[in-house]
């Protein structure tokens, strides 16, 4: 594996690929569909750079990882940022062990000097400057210039890229021209009771059936009710359960008792009463709660100087009159 390369006299070191362990389970279609995205039918076709979007913790990198794996590939991650400046993502200046200032390839632009995969992981973290700079890699031209080592680079024809992006509040707007070029979007979502047993399984292989049963079944019950717990937490709160059985083994706490404080600890005294949480939830989004009018913010609604009770006496007392 060539670890630099040279380009027009600059020569750029390059990266490491990723080389973390991760199997998909289950969803088998939404994988061919980012297969799909990377598939070139025609000499004169280009590879889509599609976005997967989903809850955090729902697999949309381990989707990505699985997508590289198919097809053999090599993976690089990037992790996008409020703070990613343009020359982090393409091309950065580092002080070498000569005292020489060389010039060091991100993730993204080894995988396309090598032809890897590179999945920007959590796009809509980062600043529209910094997608500025790759607009000429996600549309037909395939390049990116870095202002720092002043040069352009070129896409290796078997460059693939994905962006992932959670679903809630970006810290930046992506602009529309760049939301045109990451096509299609394709969504991720929570696994079944069946595929999410045999992640925690994977993921666990060490857990009891009985923990690993208690952890499904508050999973399951979560998804249902349009909660955000994810599977990632499912597995935090079966390790640490796990762990504290296994810390004292002379005064064992009960499986029960284990799993539930686990529970307490990773995701809050809300996640013991799934019910009650997602009612909270619909009264905060508008479900069941009564319109507030600007005198609500003065008077407390049972205040007889409350212009809506004044409004309901003058009415009672137009009924009397008639």
């Amino acid at each position: 594996m060539q670890d630099h390369v040279d380009i027009d006299g600059i020569r750029l070191h390059l990266g490491h690929p990723d080389q973390s362990p991760g199997e998909w389970i289950g969803q088998r279609e939404i994988l061919k569909q980012l297969l799909a995205c990377w598939l070139v039918v025609d000499e004169k076709d280009l590879p889509l750079t599609p976005r997967l979007v989903g809850a955090p913790g729902i697999g949309k990198t381990t989707l990505g990882m699985a997508g590289a794996r198919a097809r053999d590939q090599e993976l690089y991650i990037f992790q996008c940022t409020a703070d990613t400046r343009p020359e982090d993502l393409l091309v950065t200046p580092v002080l070498a062990d000569s005292g020489k200032i060389q010039y060091q390839a991100s993730p993204l632009v080894t995988a396309m000097i090598r032809g890897g995969i590179c999945v920007l992981d959590e796009g809509n973290r980062m600043n529209e400057k910094s997608w500025a700079s790759l607009a000429p890699l996600l549309d037909y031209r395939r390049y990116v210039e870095s202002i720092v080592a002043g040069i352009t680079i070129k896409a290796h024809d078997d460059f693939r890229c994905a962006v992932t992006m959670n679903e809630d509040d970006s810290t930046f707007e992506i602009p529309d021209y760049i939301l045109s070029r990451l096509q299609p979007t394709l969504t991720l979502g929570y696994p079944n009771r069946q595929d999410e047993m045999a992640i925690l399984q994977y993921h666990l292989p060490f857990a009891e059936a009985e923990m690993l049963n208690l952890t499904v079944e508050f999973l399951q019950q979560s998804h249902e009710l349009k909660l955000d717990f994810s599977t990632r937490d499912g597995i935090n709160v079966l390790r640490y359960a796990i762990k504290r059985l296994a810390s004292e083994p002379e005064h064992p706490l009960g499986k029960d008792d284990a799993w539930r404080e686990a529970l307490e600890r990773c995701l809050g005294d809300e996640a013991l009463d799934l019910e009650s949480l997602a009612n909270r939830k619909r009264q905060s989004l508008g479900g069941n709660a009564v319109p507030m009018g600007l005198a609500d913010f003065f008077f407390d609604p049972s205040s007889p100087l409350h212009p809506d009770e004044l409004d309901d006496e003058d009415e009672e007392d137009d009924d009397e009159m008639m």
